[in-house]
């Protein structure tokens, strides 16, 4: 048995090693795709997309009672613990708000998850862990679609997880925050590539390193399509965007928060909340998988006004 996952947040419900007997309990397909590794340890190929499909399935049915969880194949089929993690991070954040210093808690607690995808997985990591009401945007209508089927298949989260569909491509918040909107928490996973090629590229090497092999064609085990994996400009375009477009909309978020892969990104994102009218802004290291990922942090509300956000 391998050892527990240390580097993800202690609160995080998968450190420890996948029981694969619980697992397929709950999706006897996955059974099909578990094997014993070189090191005696029973695994599945994250380089087949229908065994990580199955893998996040039985997770989510598992540690938070997700029903019927499902996604079409080309959209992106996300690591549960890591996306977790994001979760746990955002509640910690919170936590220092807050004039208890504890987690904040229930339905009044409100997040804005930007790029909703059709995997619906933050918010119901997020409201499975912790109550919180959640909204979610996307500019894809299918992907809405899918997430509003897993809501129909989980009756008892309709009031506290709500979609919007973002009609204009170039926008983040506008159109989807209103006059009278306030939110604990904006959250994303923003695209990372640059291009289509880019997008290729980097799940080609990916999948190499998962195979061990040499891999000539592309298997998009994660899956994803253009507006969950490429924008123009990439991850460093998107997040300047999103920086700029929070000022607008500054008392109405008390944290404004986006994950960075690119290590090289935080510098000149960095550098662009100083000269913001940010009140505070932080950097805040995770692990996901195998690499090293960061939230990126800000807010425009003075410390002495943020216990009001708390009920």
């Amino acid at each position: 048995m391998s050892a527990e996952k240390s580097s993800l947040h202690t609160r995080n419900l998968h450190r420890d090693p996948y029981d694969f007997d619980q697992l397929i309990s709950c999706v006897p397909e996955l059974k099909h795709y578990v094997f014993v590794n070189a090191h005696q340890t029973l695994t599945i190929n994250f380089s087949l997309p229908k065994a990580v499909k199955l893998l996040n399935k039985a997770l989510l049915q598992h540690f938070y009672h997700i029903r019927n969880w499902d996604i079409p194949e080309n959209n992106l089929c996300p690591p549960i613990p890591g996306r977790a993690d994001y979760i746990h991070y955002i509640a910690d954040l919170l936590a220092l708000e807050s004039e208890s210093g504890e987690i904040p808690k229930g339905s009044s607690i409100s997040g804005l998850d930007i790029g909703v995808g059709a995997n619906l997985v933050y918010p119901l990591i997020a409201h499975r862990s912790y109550g919180w009401t959640m909204t979610g945007t996307d500019i894809n209508k299918d992907s809405l679609q899918n997430a509003q089927r897993i809501l129909d298949n989980n009756p008892d989260l309709s009031s506290f997880i709500h979609l919007k569909h973002q009609p204009a491509s170039e926008c983040i918040f506008r159109n989807m925050l209103l006059e009278g909107d306030r939110f604990m928490f904006s959250m994303c996973n923003p695209p990372f590539h640059d291009s289509e090629e880019s997008a290729i590229k980097g799940n080609l090497r990916k999948t190499k390193n998962l195979r061990q092999s040499k891999v000539k064609k592309p298997v998009l085990n994660f899956g994803g399509q253009q507006s969950e994996l490429w924008c123009e400009g990439g991850e460093l375009a998107f997040i300047t965007r999103m920086i700029h477009e929070s000022s607008l909309f500054a008392s109405q978020v008390l944290w404004f928060t986006c994950l960075v892969s690119k290590k090289d990104n935080l510098y000149p994102l960095t550098t662009l909340l100083k000269k913001s009218k940010t009140v505070e802004f932080k950097t805040i290291d995770m692990a996901q998988g195998q690499k090293i990922s960061r939230i990126l942090a800000w807010t425009f509300i003075p410390q002495q006004d943020r216990k009001g956000w708390f009920p």
